[in-house]
């Protein structure tokens, strides 16, 4: 992303400076539990309501599987397992197939919210506190009127040796 961008327009002998774009970013926001997250929604491939997964052996207990997906075989992570919240699978439920990590990955999550722009404006710091989920994977917090949301780094999560997906 670059800084807003002024670029001059000319009316006959005058120029004028005009503001032609800021910086935004679109994030697909979902829910796990009470909170709310977003990720960068040019990580995201689909959407798909959530099916069982085939199951495979000696896997994490949030990997819940692998399903077929036009051909490619998709690995189901359970997103709400990893970040220690219970899972209770609903209508609601949805994996959420992404393509990161030169890998298409599915998360589940409880349920999509929307999809928001947010200007560097709306996204503040992560904080500095303890927390269970490891900091490094949050890339900032966005405010958006009352509502809260955890913006996370989901190709470095998937990319972290805690996953086993990416040598």
């Amino acid at each position: 992303m670059s800084s807003t961008d002024l670029v001059p327009a000319t009316t006959g002998a005058q120029a004028v400076q005009t503001v032609t774009r800021t910086d935004a970013a679109q994030f697909l926001t979902f829910r796990i539990g009470g909170e709310e997250y977003g990720l960068d929604i040019l990580r995201v491939q689909e959407i798909r309501s959530y099916e069982a997964p085939t199951r495979v052996a000696n896997a994490p207990s949030f990997v819940k599987g692998v399903v077929n997906l036009r051909g490619v075989i998709v690995p189901i992570l359970d997103l709400r397992i990893r970040l220690g919240q219970p899972s209770e699978y609903n209508a609601f439920t949805v994996v959420v197939v992404l393509n990161v990590a030169s890998r298409v990955v599915g998360i589940v999550v409880d349920s999509v919210s929307d999809v928001l722009e947010l200007g560097v404006d709306e996204i503040k710091p992560r904080p500095e506190v303890p927390a269970a989920m490891d900091a490094r994977f949050i890339t900032g917090l966005g405010k958006i009127g009352e509502r809260m949301l955890i913006l996370l780094d989901i190709e470095a999560m998937i990319k972290s040796p805690d996953f086993g997906l990416v040598d």
